[in-house]
């Protein structure tokens, strides 16, 4: 029977060192050519010896800067739940901040039209 992870364990994972464009590549899921053209674009990398090397923390920050979404990778020891909890809560605090600005536009229009 596999031994499960703790979390602490998955959480130490997750911050993994990426060394060389096909392992950073193959973590996000796009041709070595692509990721190159981000790195030239801002995308975190390190340059150690011949190698670039990164972290998946460091990609998932850069990833939800750049969508303006919080943005996560997932591998084989990701939290689903969590992830999902977090996904959630993003889009609940987003629809009540877009209800509220609706709301107060539409009250200042109702105040233009009764004067």
């Amino acid at each position: 029977m596999q031994k499960r992870t703790s979390n602490k364990k998955a959480a130490k994972q997750d911050t993994r060192g990426l060394k060389g464009w096909q392992q950073i590549a193959g973590f996000l899921g796009e041709p070595t050519s692509v990721v190159q053209r981000w790195a030239v674009q801002g995308m975190p990398v390190r340059r150690q010896g011949r190698y670039v090397t990164t972290t998946a923390d460091e990609l998932n920050q850069w990833l939800g800067r750049e969508s303006g979404k919080p943005v996560h990778v997932a591998t084989d020891t990701t939290d689903l739940t969590a992830e999902l909890k977090r996904g959630i809560s993003f889009v609940t605090r987003n629809h009540r901040r877009q209800s509220a600005d609706h709301t107060t536009k539409a009250g200042k229009s109702a105040k233009r039209r009764s004067h």
